[in-house]
């Protein structure tokens, strides 16, 4: 028994000695696994790919993706990082960036995002080498947190790229085509080209109607004019209560207006512009005599009101206006 003892006992160092990898194989054996994206990591995985000596990079995202974490934006970014883990194997095939990606769930490495003290995910660790002709002297691993919200591939590969040395290769993303948005998006044009070529004949001479773009154009100048962007920037109220029970449908003064108010005016320069509109245009084809004298003093009346209404109107917002208009 004795001599089994000290036979264990001899083969000890040996032991040792295969039990620790160089840091070439670690390489070696994590790109083998790294080939179809960033490894999968647990605590052991982890300290194993990270301790010192290694004469290689390491970028490790740790994040929490399962649903009851919570962590959205950890589920939003998994599979860009997955993308530029897979674009940077598939472009690096000789693994001359010495990069390596993975990625430590907080299922499988509770022990390593407390001895890091993270309270929050995700968190991307870029560790530079220890030994070599670009080790870094501060083994310390450089942290970049997600403050700004969800971050692309495209945005990460440059912020790994520039911890690299300069002369190292840095493979671009390779996105796959996604085939169902431009199936989508084509059907859409086509569509769209058919329709119009269809409905042309019925859609082109409703469009160059002159009385429909007349329309239009009155209403908007009617619209602005009345002080209905005034409204939208002052957040007026609609109308104000007069101290009596009743209520006040104009404001007193040029830069105070209510939205009631806008509204009655815009309707006043509209009945004013159809009757010019109708004496300039609609009354000289009456053929009646009588008919058409008859539409004169009308649509005169109707002017004369409106504008004496007006006038009413602009006195109660200038209290120093002199002037008024027989009826009101």
């Amino acid at each position: 028994m004795r001599w089994f003892q000290l036979l264990a006992a001899s083969l000890l160092p040996f032991t040792a000695l295969a039990a620790k990898k160089p840091s070439g194989d670690r390489f070696n054996d994590f790109r083998a696994k790294s080939l179809s994206g960033p490894v999968k990591l647990d605590d052991a995985a982890y300290a194993q790919l990270t301790k010192a000596p290694r004469d290689y990079s390491v970028a490790v995202l740790l994040t929490a993706l399962e649903t009851r974490f919570g962590c959205v934006l950890c589920r939003e970014f998994q599979p860009d990082w997955d993308l530029l883990g897979k674009s940077w194997a598939k472009g690096d095939r000789e693994a001359k960036s010495r990069l390596l990606f993975g990625t430590l769930d907080f299922v499988d490495g509770k022990n390593t995002f407390q001895s890091l003290m993270l309270q929050t995910a995700p968190v991307l660790l870029y560790f530079h080498p220890t030994i070599g002709p670009n080790a870094k002297a501060d083994s310390q691993p450089v942290r970049f947190d997600f403050t700004n919200g969800p971050q692309s591939a495209e945005q990460i590969h440059a912020w790994v790229s520039r911890q690299l040395p300069a002369d190292a290769p840095k493979p671009q993303i390779s996105r796959p085509i996604n085939w169902v948005k431009a199936i989508t998006v084509t059907t859409a044009v086509l569509g769209l080209i058919t329709f119009v070529v269809v409905a042309s004949p019925y859609v082109i001479p409703f469009l160059q109607n002159r009385n429909l773009w007349a329309a239009f154009s009155l209403i908007a100048v009617l619209l602005f004019t009345s002080g209905h962007m005034f409204n939208h920037i002052r957040k007026v109220p609609y109308v104000s209560g007069d101290g009596k029970g009743g209520i006040n449908y104009f404001a007193g003064g040029f830069s105070n207006q209510f939205g009631l108010e806008s509204q009655i005016v815009a309707a006043m320069y509209g009945v004013l512009s159809f009757a010019t509109i109708s004496l300039a245009l609609k009354v000289p084809r009456i053929a009646n005599s009588r008919a058409q004298q008859f539409a004169v003093f009308l649509w005169s009346g109707v002017l004369l009101c409106m504008y004496s209404f007006l006038l009413s109107v602009f006195r109660q917002k200038n209290g120093g206006y002199q002037f008024w208009l027989p009826p009101f």
